[in-house]
Formats: C-alpha cells, sequence, structure tokens
C-alpha cells in the first residue's frame, strides 16, 4: 500500500523520505527526495485556538435566456455597424447564458461550508434569475439603457449586484459563457 497525496502532508514524502508508519507501509520506502515537493495548501490560522482555517470555493452554476441589441449611445449608426457587426440588427439576438457564480471564504468548523448553498442560490435568483430570465436586457433592466449590454457588462452588473446581497468579501468571480466559445470572466477589478 503506498502513501497516499493527502497523507503526504503527514509523512513529508517528497520533502523527506517517507516514514512509513505514517504512510501505513510495511516495505522499504525509495528514496523520493529528489521529486518535486507535494504542495501542501496555504492555511490562515484561527487566532482563537491557533488551528488552520482552510479556504474553500463555491462555484453555483445558473443558466438565463436573454435578447440584446449591442449599440453604443455614444457612436454613429454607421460606427455601431462597423464595431458590433450582426449583433448590432435593430432587431437584436438572443442567448442562453450560462453563469457560474464563484465565492471563497473560510470553511466554517462547525458547519463546514463556505456558505450555505440554499443561500447562495437565493442569492441568485434574485440577482440574475428575475431581473434577467426572458428579458430584453436593453428595454427591460434600466441599467442597461445607458450602458451596452455586452456580455462584459453583463458580468459586471451581476457582480455590482451579487456584492450588496453576499456577506462582505465573498464574490470572488462571475464567469459568463455567453456561447460555447465565448466566455467573460470578471472579478470586480
Amino acid at each position: 500500500m503506498g502513501c497516499s497525496p493527502l497523507r503526504h502532508a503527514v509523512c513529508g514524502a517528497g520533502r523527506r523520505p517517507p516514514d512509513p508508519a505514517l504512510c501505513g507501509l510495511s516495505a522499504p520506502v525509495p528514496d523520493l527526495s529528489s521529486e518535486v515537493p507535494v504542495p501542501v495548501p496555504t492555511m490562515s490560522v484561527c487566532p482563537e485556538s491557533g488551528a488552520a482555517e482552510p479556504v474553500g470555493y463555491i462555484t453555483r452554476v445558473q443558466s438565463f435566456s436573454a435578447c440584446h441589441r449591442l449599440h453604443s449611445l455614444h457612436l454613429s449608426d454607421e460606427e455601431n455597424r462597423r464595431v458590433y457587426g450582426k449583433c448590432n440588427n435593430p432587431n437584436g439576438h438572443g442567448h442562453n447564458y450560462k453563469v457560474e457564480v464563484t465565492v471563497r471564504g473560510k470553511i466554517d468548523r462547525l458547519t463546514g461550508m463556505v456558505m450555505n448553498l440554499t443561500d447562495l442560490k437565493r442569492c441568485i435568483e434574485d440577482v440574475i434569475m428575475t431581473p434577467l430570465d426572458h428579458k430584453n436586457l436593453d428595454q427591460d433592466v434600466p441599467y442597461f439603457s445607458r450602458v451596452v449590454s455586452t456580455t462584459e457588462n453583463v458580468a459586471v452588473y451581476i457582480w455590482t449586484h451579487m456584492v450588496t446581497v453576499l456577506p462582505p468579501d465573498l464574490l470572488h468571480e462571475i464567469r459568463i459563457h455567453e456561447t460555447d466559445k465565448n466566455i467573460v470572466v470578471y472579478r470586480g477589478e
């Protein structure tokens, strides 16, 4: 029986020869000191107990459908046609967007969670599904009456509203799949 990667942190494999007693090995162990060390996760330390607090990421995926027209009020009609091409069609076009909302935080030692997924699902319903699903972004969402409804700006819209409903400093990333080939990532920068 070999040493599992999880146990390397305990037995020290990759940094020094593993201790067979800690790894559960009964046969001699080859020298692994020339191998690349197994990375040990970085953890913050709890001030009360001195114990490490692991950090986790949770991603919830949600799909919504919406239509829009890429058209900037700051450009002439000719410039809009040149910049946005067929996406500037006066009648608009639609997408089946897939949004990934990722939160990052300390894993609570009592609940074992970064955040309750039921709460995250409710936030996504309030911020994404209710205002955006089956909507004309340009006509039904006031934000896009003055901002071009590119996927980049949809990501900024979602971020801006998610941070108001989530606990502070928990939101890590908004990732939107506009198509199978076009993906936008926004991290509040």
